[in-house]
């Protein structure tokens, strides 16, 4: 695996060549490569324009299945919750399944039985109110849950997947705010890569890949979003999507439940002024898919690892232009146009204006 630092040295020869020439960036999470091509934001667009929907909502809808007092698909009654509300995913992904694990092989064919829970979040019971625009509070509940959540599966799972897809463009079916946790008995692959890398990179140097990362980043202060005393956010050096952000703790945490009460207050805190920033980006409620990564419950020796959030935002250019993972990026490479240091200036001018 090369060695990130040296990638972070050779990499970027100057400013000039960042803005104007086309390159390429290693994630040392992943031992891939993303192709930036800086020069293609001056090209005329003429593509497809998403619809986007500006009718306000109301606190309740009467047809949601995720507001309170409403029946969902499965019959069940949700309760009339106050705060987050956790059940069962009605049409699970993973289902639960006594039967044993059982892998095939013939040849090239290979397969496994799985076995797992499903399980969604309602942030609150307000149908029209997203992450953004709750109450710092509200969003520590939520993350108290995640918590909850994860203490309670990982008993019994190799892997939890805290995840949201917020916004119809990123594929969500029911507008009323909410998450998801998916849970199994397997390592799936985008965990299985960073499991890898982050132990390699650790045997290596006997320090987290992410925590000398993010000690590169605070000396470069080009890619830094915003930070309080526990937390940082800030768009990676390899991003893929145009206005993509990480969230890393201060701190040495490899696992979710391992957050003090304080670290929780100011995630909650700085999760608030970020996403706010994010929907003036654009003046739109900013959609994303985004998730948690940490150590997996198997095995006790993780101290490779970093606790870290992913953020991936779809839009490029404004509300309706969205960026495209298409041709080049499906066949060869992951690709971006503006650089990360160009997005992050624009994340930092937002994240750093009044709140209202």
């Amino acid at each position: 695996m090369s060695d990130f630092r040296n990638i972070l040295k050779s990499t970027i020869i100057s400013k000039n060549m960042t803005l104007f020439q086309s390159h390429r960036r290693y994630n040392p999470l992943k031992d891939e490569w993303v192709l930036v091509s800086p020069q293609r934001t001056s090209r005329p667009w003429k593509g497809k324009q998403e619809k986007i929907i500006k009718d306000k909502k109301s606190a309740y809808d009467n047809q949601c299945y995720l507001c309170p007092g409403n029946k969902r698909a499965s019959g069940q009654i949700n309760p009339q919750y106050e705060n987050t509300f956790v059940f069962d995913n009605d049409f699970p992904a993973i289902s639960k399944s006594n039967q044993p694990k059982i892998q095939q092989e013939s040849g090239i064919f290979f397969s496994e039985n799985v076995n797992g829970a499903c399980r969604v979040v309602c942030f609150s019971p307000k149908h029209d109110l997203t992450l953004a625009e709750m109450p710092e509070k509200k969003i520590e509940n939520v993350i108290n849950t995640w918590i909850k959540e994860t203490k309670t599966l990982s008993k019994i799972y190799k892997w939890v997947q805290i995840f949201e897809n917020k916004g119809e463009m990123m594929g969500c079916s029911n507008l009323h705010p909410h998450g998801q946790i998916w849970a199994g008995n397997f390592i799936p692959t985008e965990i299985s890569k960073e499991d890898t890398q982050q132990k390699n990179y650790f045997q290596k140097k006997q320090s987290p890949l992410l925590v000398d990362y993010l000690q590169v980043e605070q000396l470069k202060q080009e890619r830094i979003v915003i930070e309080n005393n526990n937390w940082i956010v800030l768009v990676p050096f390899w991003a893929t999507w145009p206005y993509e952000i990480m969230i890393i703790p201060q701190n040495h945490h490899p696992n979710l439940i391992q957050l003090s009460s304080s670290e929780t207050t100011d995630l909650a805190k700085i999760m608030k002024k970020i996403l706010v920033a994010y929907d003036k980006l654009f003046d739109t409620s900013m959609p994303y898919s985004m998730g948690w990564h940490f150590a997996p419950s198997y095995g006790k020796n993780n101290n490779h690892w970093q606790l870290h959030a992913h953020y991936y935002p779809p839009l490029l250019r404004s509300a309706v232009v969205k960026k495209f993972m298409v041709g080049y990026e499906m066949l060869s490479e992951a690709q971006r146009d503006i650089t990360p240091e160009e997005a992050t200036k624009k994340l930092k001018k937002l994240v750093n204006r009044r709140l209202h």
